[in-house]
């Protein structure tokens, strides 16, 4: 989004974890690094064990009740660093959910617009709140958006450290409430099922996708690997692995095997290039915009950046996702639109049972087609820019 709106003429300020910064280096962005959550939780002994356990069980909760204590403790420094960050001279505030980018609005007399990665935010009957681990009826589905706000008040805090002025009703972070300030859902309206009834001030934008870099250049051990034999497919889990990273590479080693197929392996250790087999080719960072198009099947944790990019790639996917809330959404979603066989919960992944998966996933002539029709929609909707104009009508309304 910054990116495009630097692009657009504007002059965007972006603040998100100084990790990210690399990130925004080749598109000349004014970037405000804040303190780090994920990549220092990672390292966290404790949040190993509570993401490894999946929440399952009492010592599961237990450790989830943990966790939350903990990354309430890494949100502290975020939102100090945001308190203290000059309002760079801005006329629009865009912000995630779970930050409190309205008081920081109002602070700053500007109007706020929440950015969405994922629909758990804004009320539907269309569909159970991803943030719940299983589906209502119905009759039930509005109300079931209520368990968002518990779970980020677990995550995040009340929001009490931010004084509001007078008469506001802004709701402490980002999430919609009375006010209807407007919403943008930055993914794509075709993963969605059918009949969602959002209000008028929800817009489903599309997803919003970096451009292309043109000075990232691939290994070349890799181009190679690619062109050596059929396409491989590719695997990676993310952050929020969700298994002791050993047991992953056993997982992903043996049921590549059994599919008979090679991969490239992202996430689950140091080694790099061909293991001796040359099954398995493992690989630091990479652009998935460049590697995505060249594999047969994508096998992946089912985040949402990694979902949209599996998406416009237009190639068949295997989701394995962790206990992440979006994540289980986006795994339910690809099979509903049939581009992927059902989700393997990280419970129920098994060397056997990835293998089918990705048989399925390569093999498949029907996932193949679904596909790459997917792909068609995702790449008409060009999501970032109907977004840049979006912000641009809000900007002139409120000067």
């Amino acid at each position: 989004m910054a990116a495009a709106l630097n692009a657009a003429g504007h002059d965007a300020v972006l603040a998100a974890p100084a990790a990210s910064g690399y990130l925004t280096t080749p598109f000349d962005i004014h970037f405000v690094p804040t303190h780090e959550t994920w990549d220092v939780l990672a390292t966290d002994p404790l949040v190993r064990r509570a993401l490894e356990s999946n929440y399952r069980g009492l010592r599961g909760k237990k450790l989830l009740v943990q966790l939350m204590g903990r990354f309430r403790q890494a949100m502290t420094r975020v939102l100090d660093d945001i308190a203290t960050m000059p309002g760079y001279g801005a006329d629009l505030v865009v912000s995630h959910p779970i930050l409190p980018g309205r008081l920081v609005s109002e602070e700053l007399g500007v109007p706020c617009v929440t950015a969405c990665l994922e629909p758990a935010w804004v009320p539907t009957s269309s569909f159970t709140n991803p943030v719940l681990p299983f589906r209502l009826p119905r009759a039930l589905n509005r109300a079931s958006y209520r368990a968002t706000d518990l779970w980020i008040r677990g995550f995040v805090g009340n929001g009490g450290r931010w004084p509001r002025r007078p008469g506001s009703s802004a709701s402490p972070y980002g999430w919609p409430g009375d006010e209807h300030s407007t919403v943008l859902h930055a993914f794509s309206r075709h993963i969605l099922p059918a009949g969602t009834d959002y209000p008028d001030w929800v817009r489903t934008t599309g997803f919003w996708f970096l451009p292309e870099v043109p000075a990232w250049v691939p290994p070349r051990d890799l181009v190679d690997y690619l062109r050596a034999d059929e396409p491989p497919v590719y695997i990676g889990f993310g952050s929020l692995l969700g298994l002791p990273p050993a047991l992953a590479r056993t997982i992903v080693g043996e049921a590549v095997r059994r599919a008979g197929v090679r991969a490239v392996v992202t996430g689950l250790g140091d080694d790099r290039g061909a293991d001796p087999t040359g099954h398995l080719f493992y690989v630091g960072k990479a652009s998935f915009d460049w590697l995505f198009p060249r594999v047969s099947a994508i096998v992946h944790h089912g985040g949402s950046g990694t979902s949209g990019t599996a998406l416009a790639a237009g190639r068949p996917q295997v989701v394995c996702p962790a206990a992440e809330p979006g994540q289980r959404f986006n795994g339910w979603r690809a099979h509903a639109t049939g581009v992927a066989p059902p989700p393997l919960v990280r419970r129920d992944l098994t060397p056997e049972s990835l293998a089918a998966a990705i048989r399925q996933a390569v093999t498949d002539e029907r996932l193949a087609a679904n596909a790459e029709e997917m792909r068609r929609k995702i790449r008409a909707e060009n999501g970032v820019s109907t977004a840049v104009g979006i912000l641009e009508s809000l900007s002139l309304v409120y000067a």
